[in-house]
C-alpha cells in the first residue's frame, strides 16, 4: 500500500481530516509526523537561513521526520481559499522550498489552490493529485466529496462540542474537558501556534491546570467570524485573518475572563492584525488582553512568567469588581 506522509505542521490543523479521508479514498496509508520536539525544531532550523519564520522552521522539521516512512510527502500551496483574500508568502512556495532544502525528500504531492482562478482550475488541480494514486476521474471526484463532507464535519463538530482541533481529531468529547460556570480564557492566533506544545510552552494546559477553560477560534460559527471582521477591518485582506482579526473582536466583547493572542515573531501580517485586535481592547476596556510573541528562542520561563502574571492581573480585577458590587 502506498504511503503518503502529512507533516503535523502549518495547515495541519486546518485540513487533517480532509486531507486523510482524501488519501484514504484513493487507497493509500496516511503516514503523520510524531509532535513537535526540540530535535524537530533543531533540524528543521538546520536546513534553512536564519530569518526563515518559526513555523516554517517547525515544518521542515516534521518533512525530515518523514523522510523514510513513506513513499509521497503532501505539501499543497495553498494561494486563496476566498475570493480577492490572500494567503502569506510561506505557504505559496512550500513545495518548492522544501525541495530545495530538503532535496532527500519523497516525491512531492502538491496542489495549487487558489479560488480566484475559478472552480474549473480547483477541480483539473484535484484530478491531477489524485492521479499520482487512481487513474480514475470517478474515482478521484468520489474521494473529493468524501474529504469535503469530512471536513465539514470537522468544523462543526468544533463549534458544536466546543473542541480545540487537536481534541476534534483525538475524539475527545467536550464533557471530559469542561465544567459548568468555568471561567474562559480565548486564545487568538494561528493553529501552528496554538496547539503545537513545543512552540508555545504547552500554553492550553497551563490555562487548564489553572482552573480556566480555553476558547479558541474554531468554536466559533463563520457567521460570527465574519461579523467581527467586518467591525474591526471593515474587510479581510488577509487569508485565515478570521484566526487573529475575527475571533479576537468576537471573545474581546463576549464575557471571556481575559484574551491572549499569539504571533510568531518577524511575521508581518500577523503583526498587523494582532495589533488591531490589542487596539480593539484598549478601546473596549471591559477584557483583559495579552500578545505573546513566540521565536525559536523563547525560553519556557519567561511565557511562564507573563501568563502568571496574567493570570494574577485577571485575579486582581474579579476582586476589585467583587469588592464594588459590595
Amino acid at each position: 500500500m502506498v504511503k503518503v506522509g502529512i507533516p503535523r505542521a502549518l495547515l495541519y490543523y486546518q485540513y487533517y481530516p480532509m486531507w486523510k479521508t482524501f488519501f484514504e479514498e484513493l487507497g493509500a496509508e496516511v503516514v503523520v509526523s510524531p509532535p513537535t520536539t526540540q530535535a524537530t525544531l533543531s533540524a528543521g532550523s538546520s536546513r534553512v537561513v536564519a530569518d526563515t519564520c518559526l513555523p516554517v522552521k517547525i515544518f521542515c522539521g516534521h518533512v525530515l521526520a518523514l523522510v523514510d516512512k513513506c513513499d509521497y510527502i503532501f505539501i499543497p500551496a495553498l494561494r486563496s481559499v476566498k475570493s480577492k483574500i490572500y494567503n502569506c508568502s510561506k505557504f505559496l512556495g512550500l513545495p518548492d522550498m522544501t525541495r530545495a532544502v530538503i532535496p532527500e525528500c519523497p516525491p512531492i504531492l502538491d496542489i495549487d489552490i487558489d479560488i480566484n482562478k475559478g472552480k474549473r482550475r480547483l477541480y483539473q488541480a484535484i484530478y491531477v493529485l489524485g492521479r499520482h494514486l487512481s487513474r480514475s476521474p470517478l474515482k478521484v471526484r468520489k474521494a473529493a466529496l468524501a474529504a469535503w463532507q469530512a471536513h465539514r464535519e470537522y468544523k462543526e463538530l468544533m463549534v458544536n462540542e466546543s473542541l480545540a482541533p487537536p481534541q476534534a481529531i483525538a475524539g475527545v468529547t467536550a464533557e471530559k474537558h469542561s465544567t459548568p460556570n468555568q471561567a474562559s480564557i480565548a486564545l487568538v492566533g494561528h493553529p501552528y501556534l496554538l496547539y503545537d506544545e513545543l512552540i508555545n510552552h504547552r500554553l492550553t494546559h497551563r490555562l487548564e491546570q489553572a482552573g480556566y477553560r480555553v476558547l479558541t477560534p474554531e468554536m466559533l460559527t463563520a457567521e460570527q467570524l465574519e461579523t467581527a471582521i467586518t467591525r474591526l477591518t471593515g474587510q479581510p485582506y488577509w487569508t485565515y485573518e478570521e484566526e487573529v482579526v475575527g475571533s479576537g473582536g468576537h471573545y474581546l466583547e463576549s464575557g471571556v475572563e481575559g484574551a491572549i493572542g499569539v504571533i510568531a515573531f518577524g511575521c508581518g501580517p500577523d503583526s498587523l492584525m494582532m495589533d488591531m485586535v490589542q487596539r480593539q481592547a484598549i478601546r473596549l476596556k471591559t477584557t483583559p488582553f495579552m500578545s505573546l510573541t513566540l521565536e525559536e528562542h523563547s525560553a519556557e520561563a519567561g511565557v511562564v512568567t507573563r501568563l502568571e502574571a496574567f493570570l494574577d492581573m485577571i485575579q486582581r480585577k474579579k476582586r476589585r469588581g467583587a469588592e464594588v458590587c459590595v
